[in-house]
């Protein structure tokens, strides 16, 4: 029984017997850790969500904002981005994939530490994994509550300070076409689990807020019916549904195989995903907004949909328009 098999029989063991917990599932689906809450208190992991947080406090300290400043960014070679762009391009052009998404890292420079960063961002779910990573998203991957299962895709992300910023987003034919190739894409995903799934709210829009830059993001939510014994089979059914598609593309599997070409090189819990299951409902997050310390350097990780329509400027201007934290 290899490690994935342990941890989705454990977690029908947990959903049945009402045991709350935390989990986190890389990218790639080769190192998921899955903890209860009393296992999670002994380890160096810090977690906010909207309904758990297993810190004294994550409200702002009384340390000057600024010491968060990423001071210096060291933009990833345009060059190299382009070097996977145009395996991506390749690719859809070839009708391998409809969209990939596909990041980059960045260097950057910051006196804080990881947990200062983490205890200082505002955004609605915050991980910090021992010394090895911090991640802020303002993404929801799904939402189980009452037997429905909900889902919010995000895709299509413009600086807010741009004239007429969120008129600009809503009508890009390539950001629409991107938004309904992912929405369609959950909506196949959610169709597994469960049934009667419609679109209840199509692309609205929230601004994301830092002490330099305001960004604006479309979402879209989603909703299925699971079926009454859901519980007994949750591990297979969050399993089912990963990686999520948001951050991966259509078809998955194919653009899974584009993204390792183009990226050459794994993404780790970089654009995989937490839940925390409260022994009723199950919350969950993509783990993005993302920095990792790789010996004493700091990277951020950051990226995009492409589509055959995308434009390499825009893409490699929206990578770094991503670089921020969520001060204000």
């Amino acid at each position: 029984m290899n490690s994935h098999q342990q941890v989705i029989k454990k977690i029908n063991e947990y959903s049945i017997a009402h045991t709350p917990f935390f989990m986190m599932v890389d990218f790639e689906m080769q190192q998921p850790v899955l903890l209860t809450l009393e296992e999670l208190a002994s380890q160096h992991i810090a977690v906010s969500f909207p309904t758990y947080t297993n810190q004294a406090s994550t409200k702002k300290s009384s340390s000057p904002t600024a010491s968060i400043d990423l001071h210096t960014i060291h933009s990833m070679p345009k060059a190299s981005y382009q070097a996977g762009y145009d395996k991506v391009m390749k690719a859809l052009k070839y009708g391998n994939s409809y969209l990939t998404n596909y990041t980059g890292k960045t260097k950057i420079e910051t006196d804080a530490t990881l947990l200062q960063i983490f205890n200082q961002a505002q955004a609605r779910y915050k991980i910090c994994y021992q010394d090895e990573w911090v991640c802020f998203s303002p993404e929801c991957f799904i939402q189980i509550h009452e037997g429905a299962i909900f889902s919010y895709p995000m895709k299509g992300t413009i600086d807010a300070r741009l004239p007429n910023a969120a008129h600009t987003l809503l009508h890009d034919s390539k950001e629409l076409a991107e938004h309904y190739t992912i929405v369609d894409l959950i909506r196949n995903d959610l169709n597994k689990v469960s049934t009667e799934v419609v679109v209840e709210k199509f692309r609205y829009l929230e601004e994301i807020h830092s002490n330099h830059k305001n960004l604006l993001q479309a979402s879209t939510k989603i909703k299925g019916l699971l079926p009454n014994d859901y519980r007994l089979h949750l591990g297979d059914l969050l399993f089912s549904l990963l990686p999520a598609g948001s951050i991966s593309g259509a078809p998955k599997k194919k653009t899974i195989e584009t993204i390792q070409e183009a990226e050459a090189c794994p993404r780790g819990y970089y654009t995989g995903v937490a839940f925390y299951f409260d022994g009723e409902h199950i919350d969950s997050c993509v783990m993005i907004r993302f920095i990792e310390k790789v010996k004493d350097e700091y990277f951020y990780r950051s990226g995009g949909g492409i589509t055959v329509n995308s434009d390499m400027e825009k893409e490699y201007q929206e990578l770094n328009d991503k670089i921020y934290v969520p001060i204000y």
